[in-house]
């Protein structure tokens, strides 16, 4: 048992995986915290919550019936035929952000000076956050991912606050500012964006309260851009690893998507998620209790070797790919197709202006064990 947690169960395999998401009813997301939580974070955040196990309450946190009712609000704006009106700006942002490297003179830190604003620009853009609050949204979005890592945590006073994830709520607390803003505005002036949606949204008559309101903005806020960014540096870190992989999916466009499949596989920016049991089961072949705390690994599950042949290898032609990167049944992720298709557009921007690319220096992470990924990629490259 790890000092100052509760107990809790690994699950690992892909199979295990998949028996836990697809039984709703079984494994609750909301009843205990939904990331891996320590005993004096979680009574920190009950008292900060009045008792709530989360300091959000947004799809994530929900089971049903909230859960299918709150997703269908916004579910239509994440499919396929909805994003296509978003490719030409999509596809946009994406080639000025490839222009943006001439600027560099063959070398830069590609998680900085590329692939970080592209996603978020997309996201926010969506949502309908100005232009100019872009570096804000940014700035908490890296306190809330990275209250484990020391370079990115909010500073706060441990001696009062008596854990690692202290500053979260005061995170919390500016995003809720920040976009009750936002929907009152767009309450007094409707637009065609998801904020004039979340702000305006009603669930059986009534207006959504304004946790669920802020909390949706801040899940479209966060996970909307930071998993993808990760995603994406993922994928160039081991293109520029691999000078064979590098010039065969330049050569061979048609490798596009396999690449998108395998940059999330090898990734994995979500790397956990915790269930609990609401009745006695059985799982892998270990009785699990009810009231038992879980932990998804997705990571592990994405390099299974009963399903991935040659798991930790890049291989863009990997076919077929059942990663479990956006989750499975009733929780998979909202934004897949919009993540997939940020992704699909970056390299097809990318990979024709790349002439070459190469490592330039030691590549950092985020330490979290929750969402992860590059923080930091210095490369050499050339253009065509």
């Amino acid at each position: 048992m790890a000092e100052g947690f509760d107990p809790f169960w690994v699950v690992t395999r892909h199979a295990d995986i998949l028996a836990v998401s697809r039984q709703n009813e079984l494994f609750h997301s909301g009843d205990r915290a939904t990331a891996l939580t320590g005993r004096a974070a979680e009574a920190y955040i009950r008292t900060v919550t009045c008792g709530r196990p989360n300091l959000i309450r947004s799809l994530i946190e929900m089971d049903a019936p909230d859960h299918p009712t709150y997703r269908a609000l916004t579910q239509a704006w994440f499919m396929p035929a909805h994003l296509q009106r978003h490719e030409a700006r999509i596809r946009e942002i994406a080639r000025a952000a490839v222009d943006s490297l001439a600027a560099h003179g063959g070398r830069c830190d590609f998680v900085a000076d590329l692939v970080q604003g592209f996603p978020l620009r997309v996201i926010t853009g969506i949502l309908g956050v100005p232009a100019a609050d872009l570096p804000h949204i940014l700035r908490l979005t890296q306190e809330m991912f990275g209250a484990q890592d020391p370079d990115s945590a909010r500073a706060v006073d441990q001696r009062s606050a008596g854990q690692s994830s202290a500053g979260l709520p005061g995170v919390i607390a500016d995003f809720a500012t920040y976009f009750r803003s936002l929907a009152t505005d767009r309450r007094a002036r409707p637009r065609d964006d998801l904020a004039t949606l979340i702000a305006n949204a009603r669930i059986d008559g009534e207006p959504i309260s304004d946790l669920e309101a802020t909390s949706y903005f801040t899940l479209f806020a966060t996970a909307g851009h930071h998993t993808t960014t990760f995603a994406i540096a993922g994928a160039i870190q081991a293109l520029a690893e691999s000078p064979a992989e590098f010039a065969r999916v330049k050569a061979d466009p048609s490798l596009i998507p396999g690449l998108v499949a395998e940059a999330l596989r090898w990734t994995t920016p979500a790397k956990t998620f915790m269930r609990s049991a609401t009745a006695d089961t059985e799982l892998g072949g270990c009785a699990i209790a009810r009231g038992d705390w879980l932990m998804l690994c997705y990571g592990s599950g994405n390099r299974d070797e009963a399903v991935f042949d040659d798991p930790d290898a890049f291989r863009s032609d990997r076919i077929p790919n059942r990663h479990l990167s956006f989750g499975h049944g009733a929780h998979v992720c909202l934004g897949q197709y919009l993540a997939k298709l940020e992704i699909r557009i970056l390299f097809e921007e990318l990979l024709p202006r790349l002439a070459s690319l190469e490592p330039n220096g030691e590549a950092k992470r985020l330490r979290s064990w929750f969402v992860t990924g590059l923080t930091t990629l210095p490369l050499r490259f050339t253009l065509v």
